[in-house]
């Protein structure tokens, strides 16, 4: 069985803060089998409703495309589809090189969530609680990431597509796109771990209106908000193929710009005064300086005096 992981011991065993954080999450996952998870179990009920891919692109720049693949669904998530997104995290989690991440949908739109075929299959609450507990993990994971993810949305980011977006440090919505919790029209709340985000993300107030109401978010409100980080014009068909997806990497090149450790230590810090009490967040804080302190990017640094550039 594949590990769990925030940054597969990649701070070396001297960051006993960061150490911490790992034993307390379970190795970067929400639920184990001391809470009566059987990973193994539900990965198997999830294979045996096929459909779709999750793609993985990893770059040499150091920035990966993950693409949500099952486009005569609205990129909707089979079985398959969340147990493939599992293994696509646990591959980022052990890729060394990795800076950033961009997450979109194929075929023009992001993701409608989850496939109803595979919804009415599990749905006696026993096989429900675990697909939503195989998610929250997975989607955790991704978040917890030591890359700095975008999403790419692009027409609808319906349900759990929605709840996916915040799953990622940074969304950016191409112009005519809608992100819309739309879990009360099925008589549901969100279960990927989306509610929990989204507070943190646009506050409590504005998160009861988007769940409540389930009210469609475009570009302009999202910006409003909090819940969208930039906007994206849809290129013309004459402009080329792609030309949305490389406007996406250019915009997060301004955060993973830079030698991959420095990047790797900004976002372990962040997640760390995210996730942990004060005193802990600034005992691995100093652990992950002293990881890049007096290192290679430092040095270069030091030589070019490139402080005030």
């Amino acid at each position: 069985m594949v590990l769990c992981g925030v940054s597969r011991q990649i701070l070396g065993s001297s960051c006993g803060a960061w150490a911490r954080l790992l034993q307390r999450q379970s190795r970067g996952c929400v639920y184990s089998s001391i809470h009566g998870f059987n990973q193994e179990e539900i990965r198997e009920k999830l294979q045996a409703f096929p459909g779709g891919s999750i793609d993985l692109l990893k770059q040499e720049s150091g920035v990966a495309v993950l693409t949500i693949n099952n486009p005569s669904r609205m990129n909707a998530f089979s079985g398959s589809m969340m147990v493939d997104l599992e293994e696509m995290v646990s591959q980022l989690e052990n890729w060394t090189d990795c800076k950033g991440l961009i997450v979109q949908g194929a075929a023009g739109t992001f993701c409608s969530g989850s496939d109803l075929n595979a919804v009415r299959a599990i749905s006696n609450p026993q096989d429900g609680m675990k697909m939503c507990m195989f998610m929250q993990n997975a989607l955790t994971r991704l978040l917890r990431l030591p890359l700095i993810s975008v999403a790419l949305v692009e027409g609808r980011a319906l349900g759990g597509g929605a709840e996916l977006t915040t799953a990622c440090d940074f969304r950016i919505m191409a112009s005519g796109s809608v992100i819309q919790f739309v879990h009360k029209h099925m008589g549901l709340v969100p279960g990927w771990g989306g509610a929990a985000r989204l507070v943190r993300i646009v506050g409590s107030q504005n998160a009861l209106k988007l769940l409540g109401g389930a009210l469609k978010v475009d570009p302009e409100l999202g910006l409003q908000i909090g819940l969208a980080d930039g906007v994206l014009e849809v290129p013309g068909a004459e402009e080329g193929a792609g030309t949305l997806l490389q406007q996406a990497e250019n915009w997060l090149s301004r955060y993973t710009k830079g030698p991959t450790p420095v990047i790797q230590a900004v976002k372990k810090v962040v997640l760390s005064g995210r996730e942990l009490p004060l005193s802990e967040a600034l005992r691995t804080e100093k652990d992950v300086f002293g990881t890049v302190w007096g290192g290679p990017a430092n040095l270069r640094a030091l030589a070019s005096k490139s402080k005030h550039k």
